[in-house]
């Protein structure tokens, strides 16, 4: 029998129509969550994402502060802006698009963002808090993860999950997300790299599989047991003379084959991208509610 699909695209429009709730209450209480978005450069697709970025904002009740800089930007000049954002009380959220062109320090960036502003979780701070299990901003994409899981109906506590990937940006989080004593959370979690001898040995054993490496077919279907739920993080260019653009977006599971096996799985695209941008909206909202003390 081959897999339910879990649709990203319609648990992130259910998480907006929430979040748009919640936006008109703030609203009639005089808050409005605000969010600044900074973008160095003209870089077709972080043009792109930040586009989206701020329609979603539009879309959700949020104020969106769009913040272009042309690429000679000097790193005193972008210090700068982060500063002004940091003191003005409009701004709840900043997202600095990565990356950034090469003469300018991305860590120095993102250390000078108030955690108390980060809703891309990736301050220090922030990292330190959610490892021992305080509350932080998460990560916005492991976020969205996690809810895809939730809200599908899929038991986490006790869950045996295998992260394949070990990035900052997802796998490292994610994994500990899933390990944490909480909600949503308490599974036994490994993490396999580029470095694991023999990565299927423990895909194989897995609840949950967390594809997140960054490289087509990393996970197929004799990589698997039968019932296993498959997340696939992955979003990758393939050569596609069929299409218009060249090329086709995939994941990092061999999705026609791993459906045949898995009882839920998510498509490349459509499953776990949606939920980046509407985390970050989500953070942005929990941080208006925290400077005003609602939360």
């Amino acid at each position: 029998m081959a897999a339910r699909i879990i649709d990203g695209k319609q648990v992130a429009q259910e998480m907006r129509a929430e979040l748009r709730q919640e936006c008109a209450r703030l609203k009639a209480a005089g808050i409005v969550p605000g969010l600044a978005v900074v973008l160095v450069g003209h870089d077709p697709a972080s043009t792109s994402y930040v586009t989206a970025k701020e329609h979603a904002c539009a879309e959700t009740g949020l104020y969106s502060s769009d913040n272009r800089l042309p690429a000679q930007t000097t790193q005193e000049e972008l210090m700068g802006l982060i500063r002004r954002l940091n003191a003005d009380p409009q701004i709840h959220g900043i997202l600095v698009q990565l990356p950034l062109p090469k003469h300018l320090n991305e860590s120095e960036v993102l250390l000078a963002i108030d955690p108390a502003k980060d809703v891309d979780g990736f301050h220090p701070f922030n990292v330190g808090k959610m490892v021992i299990g305080e509350k932080a901003f998460l990560p916005c994409t492991p976020h969205g993860v996690v809810q895809l899981l939730a809200r599908s109906g899929v038991p986490i506590a006790g869950a045996h999950v295998v992260v394949v990937g070990r990035s900052n940006i997802v796998g490292k989080p994610v994994a500990n997300m899933l390990l944490q004593k909480k909600e949503h959370a308490n599974a036994t979690v490994t993490i396999c790299h580029t470095r694991t001898k023999d990565i299927g040995y423990f895909t194989r054993q897995a609840d949950i599989v967390i594809a997140a490496a960054g490289r087509p077919n990393t996970i197929t279907a004799d990589m698997v047991k039968d019932g296993v739920v498959v997340i696939d993080v992955g979003v990758n260019r393939v050569e596609d003379a069929s299409k218009k653009a060249g090329f086709r977006l995939v994941g990092d599971v061999d999705f026609d084959g791993v459906k045949e096996k898995a009882s839920l799985i998510t498509p490349v695209p459509g499953g776990v991208g949606p939920m980046t941008i509407t985390m970050l909206l989500f953070n942005t909202v929990q941080s208006a509610k925290m400077a005003n003390g609602l939360e």
